[in-house]
């Protein structure tokens, strides 16, 4: 199978793996047998008084009792169970202790206020809700008295159900922090009282538990309209890392993870590292020094990180000075945004790592492509890679739905095993996304070539068309990032009555580094085609961010027509 005729079309090949058919508590109580004092999570904070390690057999311990503890308190198999938080440890055991229980881990933005956090309780039909105090300085508890003020009524919140007139379907809120509050019960308490439960419950519980079921509902950043919650089952997220390791061992990997537990590149390191055998160094957030600081003291063999927290690593001021031993460091996987060449260059010329790209999207789980391994740099550096065995791709027009050639562009679409169930009660948005053969329509434009590797020129919303001229802001934002005062770029399109669309590209310079816009605005004509070089340059200290590092892109065009008067041009 793979490529076949003149099309950007890759049919499946297995690649010499079978998919499996196991759930993720399966694959976690196979490694607590195998490797029971293998270390297995780390949290060290020592400055924050969180330090953190545990064994396998230990984790698996602290898992079963929190497993225990949610089928004491109510939870059923199937059952939407919210966490909304920052990465605690407690967030960890509730995500494997929920997968080998049935129930389902529906993830919660930590940034989110009041408002947002009530569309997914709402939306997500959540039955009981796992919650941090507050989070930078924004109370999570008074934002649920704000929601469910019935809350405060409860004087036995153990025993009692939780009747809100506005969150009818909750039944109890459950806070992370050990502190004593009105309407709540603390997670100690709740694994508290499953500590009487027999082994067995939880045993006959984990056994009614398919590969198929549903194990995590995963709200999409929302950056364009409402998040949707895309539904991946045991199976998704099994197979993709099984698919993704290729047979390879890697139980001596140290991972270091900056992600976000509520994103899918965070969720997965926690199910891969379980998969591999390896040790799991969880952050609480991303943040530069310390990831470096983790790297160096615990030997990190491999970390994630989006392509702004690289960029942030390469810049911090104590790296360049040599300060950090990255010596261990063998692998730095990316994905979840374009990933500038110039980015993989510094990172293989002054970490000495080797670089994968994952692309990929929650809604497959993840990940579609991956650039092998044992490839070139210099094939890395151009595309995504191939997709994976027991997958189907390909490029087609997204207007005609036509098949297209080698080297066109055209939207990705993905078939396989991968792919999500759907989107929770959106059936009209699942059809738009999944058609009737079960391709996944990605939004992403993209190229084939004729060996099957991926190259990303942008997203299908983000593309620009200037005086009918299809522009990708990829490719330019590429570019500017090689300027050697540039570290940071983000091209933006604006409503034009002339042209249509017009460029806005915002610059964030390296530091102590000075520019103005001739100076940018040379540079491009000397190199790229007069039609890509954009009408406005702006210099700016940052871009506004989601929580999983994408740039809010849809946000800083909307402030750019109010801060450059296009409101009527945006209207026409």
């Amino acid at each position: 199978m793979g490529i076949k005729g003149d099309r950007a079309v890759w049919e499946a090949e297995d690649g010499g793996l079978q998919l499996l058919g196991s759930t993720i508590g399966e694959i976690f109580d196979r490694q607590a047998a195998a490797l029971p004092d293998k270390e297995a999570l780390v949290y060290n904070y020592p400055e924050l008084g969180l330090v953190l390690r545990l064994s396998y057999a230990q984790y698996q311990a602290q898992v079963n009792q929190v497993a225990k503890g949610l089928i004491k308190l109510g939870v059923e198999a199937g059952e939407h169970v919210a966490v909304w938080s920052p990465n605690l440890p407690q967030w960890v055991f509730l995500q494997l202790a929920l997968a080998k229980i049935g129930a389902v881990l529906v993830t919660v933005n930590p940034l989110y206020k009041a408002h947002e956090a009530e569309y997914v309780l709402r939306q997500g039909d959540i039955a009981y809700l796992f919650m941090a105090e507050e989070v930078r300085g924004y109370s999570y508890l008074e934002a649920m008295y704000q929601l469910a003020p019935e809350l405060k009524e409860l004087d036995d919140p153990a025993n009692q159900i939780l009747q809100s007139n506005n969150l009818p379907r909750l039944k109890k809120v459950v806070l992370i922090n050990e502190k004593s509050h009105p309407g709540l019960m603390t997670f100690g308490q709740m694994v508290g009282q499953g500590v009487s439960l027999a082994d067995e419950v939880l045993q006959k519980r984990q056994a009614s538990v398919s590969p198929d079921d549903v194990a995590v509902i995963m709200y999409t950043s929302g950056t364009t309209g409402f998040p949707k919650g895309a539904m991946l089952t045991h199976s998704n997220l099994v197979n993709t890392l099984h698919i993704l390791t290729n047979g390879r061992d890697r139980s001596s990997e140290r991972v270091v993870s900056p992600m976000p537990l509520f994103h899918i590149a965070g969720l997965n390191n926690v199910i891969a590292a379980i998969y591999w055998g390896a040790t799991l160094i969880q952050m609480l957030a991303f943040d530069p020094t310390k990831q470096l600081e983790l790297l160096s003291s615990e030997k990190g063999t491999a970390t994630f990180s989006v392509p702004t927290m690289l960029i942030a690593l390469l810049n911090h001021p104590r790296f360049q000075a040599g300060e950090f031993d990255l010596s261990s460091l063998r692998l730095i996987s990316t994905g979840a945004a374009a990933v500038p060449v110039t980015v993989m260059e510094q990172i293989k010329e002054k970490m000495g790592a080797d670089v994968t790209i994952l692309f990929g999207q929650t809604e497959s789980a993840g990940a579609a492509t991956v650039t092998p391994e044992e490839d070139a740099f210099e094939i890395k550096a151009r595309t995504v890679g191939k997709t994976y065995p027991h997958t189907d791709l390909k490029i087609i027009n997204p207007h005609s739905g036509e098949v297209l050639g080698f080297g066109e562009v055209g939207e990705l679409l993905v078939r396989g095993f991968m792919v999500m169930k759907g989107y929770y009660n959106m059936p009209e948005k699942t059809a738009e996304t999944i058609d009737n053969e079960n391709w996944l329509h990605t939004g992403d434009l993209a190229t084939m070539d004729e060996k099957g590797y991926v190259r990303i020129v942008g997203r299908l919303k983000e593309m620009i068309i200037r005086g009918g001229e299809n522009i990708y802001p990829v490719e330019i934002e590429n570019f500017l990032m090689r300027h050697p005062k540039i570290a940071e770029a983000q091209v933006i399109g604006v409503p034009d009555p002339v042209m249509g669309e017009e460029m806005v590209a915002l610059l964030i310079l390296k530091q102590g580094e000075s520019a103005d816009e001739d100076e940018v605005r040379e540079y491009l004509k000397a190199n790229l085609s007069r039609y890509k070089v954009p009408k406005y340059i702006q210099f700016v200290q940052a871009f506004p961010m989601t929580a999983s590092g994408k740039v809010k892109k849809f946000e800083v065009r909307a402030q750019l027509i109010q801060q450059l008067g296009l409101q009527e041009a945006a209207k026409a």
